[in-house]
């Protein structure tokens, strides 16, 4: 696969791969494979290229490329996600992967409806995208883009309920058994669990994990139950309280989102109980937002959204040079210790 420079001649003045090639000391097909983001080769060699492209100012002739190879070299990215609150972080990941090849990303915002979502899909067929990432706002499972058979697609965030296709999601069961582990080791027995509506599969499933990790502790919900609500600040103030009139001896809050612990926090300083001293409180999802502006600070588990988008478009190369890797690859979360524990 070869990349072809823009049309000139030396005397114009626009660099050409040949250039590239010699400033980076590597031949013509390296440094083709370097721009395209494929072949291996050394990451130094790769990041000599690179520098020679910035130094030089090379900008490949598009049209040709595609001429050349069948390809269009950008990519789709379609999301649910109005609000760019969980999209964004995939799409920047994406694009760290995806920018190497200068591959670039068309986005498309479905707001969740259906309609919509068959528009954008036959626009991106008709630019003949190379392949698309569909990005959800929550862990739902979604039923797949129809039509498609003839691009790779890759299901980031919320799986496609087709176990053939290929989908990037993050380990909710490794997030909880984090903040579990974290809030046992420094001593919480009496544990309460607040999170959102029962219908959603990130508040169900977070919720049934934390019972398993405190069984394998030998512990249970200190209300002897979970508190399913809303994704937001009001309920987790609700749900404090509930849970302080049930279990007043509750050391520690493990909550479903940062939301929600940040409402959590809020009702404990109302009420003169201070955090961590007296009780721990414990978020998801690592917003900032939310987490630093959390007072104290909040300790919560960071779903790595941007590594999940880069994840999804290595697959996603991989699916347009290779072949899909079909089935459901988890990325792996991190817990971000602050004051709340």
């Amino acid at each position: 696969m070869l990349v072809t420079s823009a049309p000139g001649s030396p005397s114009d003045g626009r660099a050409r791969l040949t250039d590239v090639a010699a400033l980076a000391g590597v031949s013509v097909g390296t440094a083709s494979k370097a721009l395209n983001g494929g072949g291996r080769m050394r990451p130094e060699t790769r990041q000599r290229v690179m520098d020679a492209v910035e130094e030089l100012g090379f900008r490949p002739n598009q049209h040709a490329q595609s001429l050349h190879s069948g390809r269009s070299w950008t990519v789709g990215l379609m999301t649910t996600d109005g609000i760019g609150r969980f999209s964004i972080p995939v799409l920047l990941g994406a694009e760290d992967a995806l920018g190497a090849g200068k591959i670039s990303v068309l986005l498309c915002d479905t707001r969740g409806d259906s309609i919509r979502e068959q528009h954008h899909l036959r626009n991106l067929m008709d630019r003949r995208v190379d392949g698309i990432i569909v990005a959800g706002r929550r862990t739902d499972p979604r039923p797949p883009l129809p039509g498609v058979e003839s691009v790779p697609v890759v299901y980031a965030l919320s799986p496609s309920t087709d176990p053939s296709d290929t989908s990037v999601v993050t380990d909710d069961r490794g997030g909880v058994r984090l903040a579990i582990d974290h809030l046992v080791s420094t001593g919480r027995t009496r544990i309460a669990h607040v999170t959102g509506p029962e219908h959603h599969a990130a508040a169900r499933e977070r919720a049934r994990y934390a019972v398993e990790e405190l069984a394998d502790s030998s512990l249970e919900p200190s209300t002897r139950r979970i508190h399913f609500g809303e994704w937001s600040e009001a309920w987790g103030r609700r749900a404090a309280d509930a849970v302080l009139r049930t279990a007043p001896d509750t050391d520690a809050f493990f909550c479903g989102n940062d939301q929600i612990a940040r409402g959590v926090a809020d009702a404990l300083r109302e009420r003169g109980v201070a955090v961590p001293a007296d009780v721990a409180v414990v978020g998801y999802d690592n917003w900032d937002t939310m987490a630093l502006a959390s007072r104290p600070p909040l300790t919560t588990v960071d779903t790595n959204l941007a590594e999940i988008g880069r994840i999804a478009a290595l697959e996603l190369l991989r699916a347009i040079d290779a072949g899909p890797g079909p089935g459901v690859h988890t990325v792996p979360c991190r817990l971000v210790v602050r004051e709340s524990s």
